[in-house]
């Protein structure tokens, strides 16, 4: 059955590890559902948070393709009930009344979100959390008029004080 594995790799931080990793899902036909990628503790190790969507069979697969690259130091797959999730996302509405801007402000401090900027008729909002938190936030103020959207995926860290350590030597 297919769903959706969060996958967590450590890599060393230098040029050209995204476009060896992304280059492995390409020549395999995984698809990625979303990719974060941002530094971490040790500023030489870098971590990838990698979606895809399909069964065990293809979790195994890319788990085996991306321990096979010399730049990749730890991967793990984060299971939903061990890790702590977030996205963010950042969308323009419509607002071109008070009434209209009031509202928008309304459904941001509802979803414990932040105006980040405001113009004679928009409203920005910073939004923060699960995947189905943001949905029902967009959901929420389509109807007023979505002008742009910019999402960051998914990032994902492990519950609890357990660390990510290599698992090459």
């Amino acid at each position: 059955m297919e769903h959706k594995h969060i996958i967590s790799v450590l890599v060393l931080h230098k040029p050209g590890v995204l476009q060896r990793i992304s280059g492995l899902f390409t020549r395999r036909w995984f698809n990625i559902s979303s990719m974060t990628v941002g530094s971490t503790e040790n500023p030489d190790v870098a971590r990838m948070t990698i979606v895809v969507q399909g069964d065990d069979t293809v979790l195994e697969q890319v788990v085996k393709q991306l321990n096979k690259l010399v730049e990749v130091v730890k991967v793990t797959d984060l299971n939903s009930n061990k890790s702590v999730q977030r996205e963010l996302c950042l969308v323009k509405v419509y607002a071109p009344t008070e009434d209209s801007k009031s509202q928008v402000i309304q459904y941001a401090n509802i979803f414990r979100g932040k105006i980040i900027d405001l113009s004679t008729e928009t409203l920005t909002v910073e939004i923060t959390g699960d995947e189905q938190k943001v949905n029902a936030f967009l959901d929420l103020v389509r109807p007023m008029g979505i002008k742009e959207i910019a999402r960051t995926g998914l990032t994902a860290l492990m519950r609890g004080s357990k660390i990510l350590k290599s698992n090459k030597a």
